[in-house]
């Protein structure tokens, strides 16, 4: 029997979980026999350059795509059970253009019906958490690039996950912008969690970037990528451990 990853921070059990996965496509391997676990309330950061495996493991977390060989799971099921409680941002901001960022988060809120949070279903709110107007009648195509990621941001918070998924957040951003996402970010991790089966929950973040310099201020650990292996593993007032 495979013995369980250890988490990355602490022993709470892990909001997300990957054991001896690897993820081939023909000859080419995007992961390798990655095991590693994440903690509930945590922000973890994956590093590493393009083709290292970063936004395969993070598809694989979101249950987009499914292991070659090895288990994934969330709050430990599969992750496909388990996709009301977290939300996933690509590199695409998957708006539409033509749409005004109120009229694309109120066709998103109606996708989930479900959830606490005065953002659900609340476009306007989860607008404003972001620092967008939600009365700006400029189409998201209009948009620059940091105001784009923004409302994306907003799409995928007003879902009120309680594991975020951030593929490359901070790409095309100017350094005031990508400030500004990491105090929205850490913002986030304070909003409450409503109890599921009585136990109270926390807000985890799993976070890829180029950037990492960025995400310092919320990061709790920082996973580096290299051919779809994990080689090394940095956590906050701790030495790096391989």
């Amino acid at each position: 029997m495979e013995k369980s990853a250890q988490p990355i921070h602490g022993a709470a059990p892990p909001a997300a979980e990957l054991l001896s996965v690897s993820k081939i496509y023909g000859t080419f391997a995007a992961l390798r026999n990655v095991s590693t676990s994440f903690e509930a309330g945590s922000c973890t950061v994956i590093v590493g350059e393009n083709g290292a495996g970063k936004s395969t493991l993070l598809r694989v977390i979101a249950g987009l795509i499914t292991p070659s060989r090895g288990t994934a799971t969330v709050f430990s099921e599969p992750p496909q059970q388990q996709r009301h409680r977290m939300a996933y941002m690509s590199h695409a901001t998957m708006l539409y253009d033509e749409l005004t960022a109120m009229e694309n988060l109120t066709y998103f809120a109606s996708l989930h019906r479900d959830g606490g949070c005065a953002c659900v279903g609340n476009p306007e709110s989860a607008l404003r958490a972001v620092g967008l107007d939600p009365h700006l009648s400029r189409p998201v195509g209009q948009y620059s690039q940091g105001m784009r990621q923004r409302a994306s941001l907003a799409r995928v918070l007003q879902t009120d996950p309680e594991l975020l998924l951030l593929d490359e957040p901070f790409s095309n951003l100017d350094v005031a912008s990508a400030h500004h996402m990491v105090e929205l970010l850490a913002d986030f991790r304070t909003w409450p969690v409503h109890p599921v089966n009585g136990v109270a929950g926390s807000r985890t973040i799993v976070i890829t970037t180029h950037q990492a310099h960025f995400s310092e201020p919320i990061a709790d650990a920082t996973l580096t990528m290299r051919n779809g292996q994990i080689v090394a593993t940095t956590r906050k007032d701790a030495e790096p451990a391989a």
